[in-house]
């Protein structure tokens, strides 16, 4: 499947170079961005799947699910049952949003999200089962590719900041920290998760 990157991107990168905290990064993992399949439905169960759990069990589990549904759509997501999906690896709570989301895809897809602000596309996601803040805010990076999220729920956000400033003490210094990013606090998240991991996140 095609992907596509932000044009923003180019400025993101070019603002970060000036940045004491990020410059080494930018200039070790280059300028290759963040990415958007332009499918709604497959990232965010693709992001469910990946909810607590490590990047290669998810990778491990997703592989299999992906055998056993065929294309990530709603229509063959609802062909096999919760129990099916649950013998791929995901727990059964997981089993259960996939199915839930499968069910409400179409409340979930057709929405004018290009006119929605962040928090408008926050406010719908969460309103499904098994979406959190975490999983919009990844949503918000990954498919609609907004420039100034910054998840601090996100464990590896967190331990990279910790690891560049580790005076820091708590999650609002954190997020006070992210404010020098703005408005490219997406380019820097990107740049803070290659810290801990050289592998590209993808969605």
């Amino acid at each position: 499947m095609e992907t596509r990157g932000p044009d923003w991107w180019p400025d993101a990168v070019s603002f970060l170079q000036q940045d004491e905290l990020l410059k080494n990064a930018v200039e070790k993992y280059g300028t290759y961005s963040i990415s958007s399949r332009d499918n709604l439905f497959q990232t965010l169960i693709k992001s469910i799947v990946g909810q607590q759990i490590s990047v290669a069990a998810a990778d491990s589990i997703w592989k299999r699910l992906s055998e056993h549904i065929g294309e990530m759509t709603p229509e063959n997501v609802l062909l096999r049952t919760q129990e099916t999906i649950a013998t791929c690896g995901v727990t059964r709570p997981k089993a259960s949003y996939i199915y839930g989301l499968a069910e409400q895809a179409s409340h979930l897809i057709e929405q004018p999200y290009d006119h929605m602000s962040d928090e408008e596309i926050k406010k719908h996601l969460i309103s499904f089962r098994g979406i959190g803040p975490w999983t919009a805010e990844m949503m918000l990076m990954f498919h609609f590719l907004r420039q100034d999220v910054f998840s601090i729920g996100d464990i590896g956000l967190v331990r990279a900041v910790e690891k560049l400033v580790p005076e820091v003490s708590s999650k609002e210094e954190i997020l006070a920290i992210s404010e020098r990013w703005k408005p490219y606090r997406t380019a820097a998240s990107w740049y803070l998760w290659r810290t801990i991991d050289p592998e590209p996140v993808e969605y």
